[in-house]
């Protein structure tokens, strides 16, 4: 109609991606592919799904990278938010404290298998086990022992991209580089091999006094493409290891919070860490947070005369973020309230079941599963590349959004996910391999 402005032109999906790529650095993401790689720009969520700029609706099967257990927009969590934001939102947690950072950690007290617990707060899982690590270290030297500088961690271990949870994490995803800045490890093999227990009993037999604390993460290792053990190894290594009064380490940052089948991963091995590792779905996937977990007897060791050598000189400028913690206090009500352990354990069983077709696929190798976590091993054919990023990007063109460690697929939904959705999930990813394989076929 003339005299009428004319409406400004559509910001498309492709528009922001250039936005993004101009100015926006990626992690673990080559910046100069990224573009091109049709990245899915989110721009809202709601229940299991999240939509793009351009109104695409796509199944989160992977939680946000493993974060995400409620959902998006829960409005619960989402009141829990702005409840706190009308008292705080952050203040800091260096010699004074917080009702929300107090209130969760006496939350987590109650569930977590640590005797005593003590809760040092930061804001990932990499600062997690940093503090751990030297937490540790300290730990011996104020009890006066001298020579315990080592740590035992397993083959395939991934810890974290900080330089003391890269060290005890075993390499992989182009960290080789960083091989100089990183210390060494007594390192002993991992879960692909059916006697890494074994093996670790053995080192520890030969190294356990200077050992400043061996490092697990119980029952799978996630970014190695889900390798899983059983309940029974785990509790036997951790057995070995505090036998011989090695402090035991439990990464529990991606098993925790009902991801396999119980709240922690340490629970279905009947283990008690005397440090424990929590992030990821901490805050149900709102905002970051992480926790290190000291058992008495560890956090004891710190107490002296104030800004005595016994202190424990470590801290971050986010730790017990008031936000954070009051929403992380309130998921945890909300997994009770909502029967969710229950649910994530039903649904795992669902997704077994929706899963086996896909296992019986000749592109794929193997499936590993442990609870929700679950690793899809593709079997491509030699000279074929990039299968794992091309059943992704098949899988998210249909809707549900998936992404590869290497030529492993992860699925991993939140705890809400549905029977419906689960086997969503399993239709596409078997037809985006599907089609995969009859490209190279073809080839």
């Amino acid at each position: 109609m003339e005299g009428r402005p004319a409406a400004p032109p559509a910001v498309t999906a492709a528009d922001w991606a250039r936005r993004d790529a101009a100015v926006v650095w990626h992690g673990f993401t080559q910046m100069a592919a990224y573009e091109g790689s049709t990245p899915v720009i989110v721009e809202r969520g709601e229940g299991n799904y999240l939509y793009d700029t351009d109104g695409r609706r796509y199944l989160d099967a992977i939680s946000s990278l493993w974060v995400v257990t409620l959902g998006h927009a829960d409005p619960d969590l989402n009141r829990a938010a702005l409840a706190q934001l009308e008292r705080i939102s952050h203040s800091t947690l260096l010699g004074n404290g917080n009702t929300a950072a107090i209130t969760l950690a006496e939350a987590l007290r109650d569930v977590v298998p640590v005797t005593g617990p003590h809760f040092l707060f930061a804001s990932d899982g990499a600062a997690a086990v940093e503090q751990a690590i030297k937490i540790a270290f300290q730990y011996w030297h104020n009890l006066g022992v001298r020579g315990r500088t080592s740590y035992l961690a397993l083959g395939d271990a991934y810890h974290g991209d900080s330089v003391g949870s890269l060290s005890v994490g075993d390499g992989g995803f182009g960290t080789d580089l960083f091989d100089p800045l990183r210390f060494g490890v007594l390192r002993t093999p991992g879960y692909d091999d059916p006697d890494w227990v074994s093996k670790a009993v053995a080192v520890l037999d030969e190294h356990h006094d200077r050992l400043a604390a061996a490092v697990v993460e119980p029952l799978v290792q996630g970014a190695a493409g889900m390798l899983v053990t059983d309940p029974d190894r785990v509790a036997a290594f951790a057995g070995a290891v505090q036998a011989r009064g090695v402090p035991l380490v439990c990464d529990e940052v991606a098993t925790g919070f009902g991801r396999t089948g119980a709240m922690f991963a340490s629970q279905l091995c009947g283990i008690r860490p005397d440090l424990m590792c929590l992030g990821k779905g901490i805050t149900g996937g709102y905002l970051p947070l992480s926790a290190t977990v000291a058992a008495s007897h560890i956090f004891e060791a710190f107490l002296g005369e104030d800004l005595g050598p016994r202190t424990f000189y470590h801290g971050h400028s986010y730790s017990g973020n008031a936000l954070a913690c009051a929403v992380a206090a309130r998921h945890l009500e909300l997994i009770v309230e909502r029967g969710l352990i229950d649910r994530a354990v039903a649904a795992a069983e669902r997704l077994g079941d929706a899963l086996a077709p896909v296992a019986a696929l000749p592109a794929v190798r193997e499936v590993r599963r442990r609870g929700l976590m679950t690793g899809v091993e593709l079997n491509p054919p030699a000279g074929a590349s990039r299968w794992g990023r091309r059943v992704c990007a098949a899988a998210v063109s249909a809707g549900v959004l998936l992404r590869p460690l290497g030529d492993v697929v992860v699925v991993m939904p939140p705890l809400s996910i549905t029977d419906d959705e689960i086997d969503t999930i399993a239709r596409t990813l078997a037809s985006a391999i599907e089609e995969v394989a009859a490209e190279d076929a073809e080839a």
